[in-house]
């Protein structure tokens, strides 16, 4: 039958012809813009796949500047503290120098006192004037603040890292089950006796033989050890100590190292033809110096911090936890007891990863570098070494400002191995991480989004043809209709 009311041929061939014009259009599309999804039509559920990728590659992608913006400001504070700890070996050197006084005029020391009060201006100034994109570094700003800090019981703290999280303050409880002592031993009696004693005093500083008559008290022999306790670590002190049988007395002689802590320690040997010298160590036990000698050792303060169990070196205790990293110093009058305070802010946060929570942050204290900041209340402090103050060279106390100066190098070099640690140990290994992630990830987001060129071709390729065909199929249709005419004679 013919009809030309409705021609099915040619509408069939215009629905095909318009689906592969579509085809035909997204190929185009695909292949201009290289995206495999363009709109959400495309592939709904690999539109949201996809976007999340994205995201992750961006947040993935900070992070990896952040880290690297990061090592940029760790190097440049290492830079200021190199410069602090070349200063510093200068004053080392400087007082040492001084210390030479046999070969020194009052006017050499006066001009290394000079150089001496120069280097530590120096210091002073790189500290407050040491920054990164406007931010200071070496002043203090980039230090844990803390609060309710009792300075008669705690000589220093210094809080290396602390993780606040949603906190706005971290308590610290401190509460020490052991003090730290000094090594110890006991001299009973007033005198030596009837027979010249001669003995090899040992600390860690060193070793020194003395020889006591036998009339020597209590006092010539306390007088006898101080006078070279700089070249023992130890001292001694007299009237101090009780006859065990007669405790109404107190007339015998204390052996202490200058330290405390399990490192410190007092020996004492008796040489051969020497007389007898009768010890006790702290718990009363008698060592006798004759036979091998008698050493006693100090003892480290044990304790804990927020309820962890801190490790003792001296009369310091460190605690380093994920939430808190804690350096703190006790006086030497802190017993077995407790107390607290708290850490209201500060230090420098690392948003290290590409979300923002405790466990992609890092936080490190940078404690200030001024010169009245560098050292602790037990040895000193640099800003003491300066003219008029009480370890300038002019004093004569050289060992002291000796131990100030080691005291302050050991700090600025524990903190440059810290800053050291941290950029090798966290953040490098966290770039390396994160660069391995984002080759992942994109590896991934390519696969559900990109165009394959080769695929996409081949489907252009046949959308192409397809098209064609289906126009001429059409005008064949269409012409079809025109063959009624000839049923009409025309």
């Amino acid at each position: 039958m013919s009809r030309i009311n409705s021609n099915i041929p040619a509408l069939t061939a215009g629905f095909q012809l318009g689906r592969n014009q579509r085809s035909l259009s997204v190929s185009l599309q695909r292949l201009s813009t290289g995206l495999k999804i363009n709109r959400g039509a495309d592939d709904p559920a690999g539109l949201i796949v996809s976007q999340r990728l994205r995201s992750e590659i961006s947040a993935v992608g900070q992070a990896i500047k952040n880290s690297e913006r990061a090592i940029n400001v760790i190097a440049t504070t290492e830079s200021g503290l190199n410069e602090i700890s070349s200063l510093l070996n200068d004053i080392q050197g400087l007082v040492v120098e001084a210390a030479n006084r046999g070969a020194f005029s009052d006017e050499e020391v006066a001009a290394n006192q000079l150089q001496i009060d120069s280097a530590i201006d120096s210091i002073t100034r790189i500290a407050n004037t040491s920054t990164f994109a406007g931010k200071k570094l070496l002043d203090g700003g980039l230090d844990y603040f803390t609060s309710g800090v009792n300075n008669t019981l705690l000589a220093d703290v210094d809080v290396l890292e602390a993780n606040f999280g949603s906190r706005d303050f971290i308590p610290v409880v401190l509460d020490v089950s052991q003090s730290a002592l000094r090594a110890e031993l006991r001299f009973e009696g007033s005198a030596i006796g009837t027979t010249a004693v001669s003995i090899d005093l040992q600390g860690p500083d060193g070793i020194i033989t003395l020889s006591f008559p036998a009339s020597a008290t209590t006092n010539q022999i306390v007088d006898s050890i101080n006078t070279v306790s700089e070249a023992t670590g130890v001292v001694a002190s007299a009237n101090g100590y009780s006859d065990a049988s007669d405790p109404t007395t107190a007339s015998g002689v204390i052996f202490n190292s200058v330290e405390y802590g399990s490192e410190a320690f007092v020996s004492v040997t008796v040489l051969q033809n020497s007389g007898e010298f009768l010890l006790e160590d702290r718990a009363g036990v008698v060592v006798n110096p004759t036979s091998g000698g008698g050493r006693t050792e100090g003892r480290d303060a044990v304790g804990t911090i927020n309820g962890k169990a801190t490790v003792g070196d001296g009369l310091k205790l460190s605690l380093s936890s994920f939430l808190l990293n804690v350096d703190i110093v006790l006086d030497t009058t802190f017993g077995a007891s407790n107390t607290s305070f708290e850490i209201i802010g500060g230090g420098s946060l690392y948003q290290l990863g590409p979300r923002v929570n405790v466990n992609q942050q890092e936080t490190i204290g940078v404690k200030s570098m001024q010169a009245n900041k560098l050292g602790n209340r037990l040895v000193g402090f640099l800003s003491e070494l300066q003219s008029g103050e009480p370890n300038a060279l002019r004093t004569g106390n050289f060992n002291q400002a000796s131990k100030i100066i080691d005291q302050v190098i050991t700090e600025v070099s524990v903190l440059r191995g810290r800053l050291g640690a941290f950029e090798r140990n966290k953040l490098q290994p966290n770039i390396t991480q994160l660069q391995v992630a984002i080759e992942n990830l994109t590896a991934s987001e390519s696969i559900i989004r990109d165009t394959d060129f080769a695929e996409e071709t081949t489907d252009l390729t046949r959308a192409q043809i397809l098209v064609q065909a289906g126009t001429s199929i059409l005008a064949i249709a269409n012409a079809q209709q025109q063959n009624v005419l000839s049923l009409l004679g025309g």
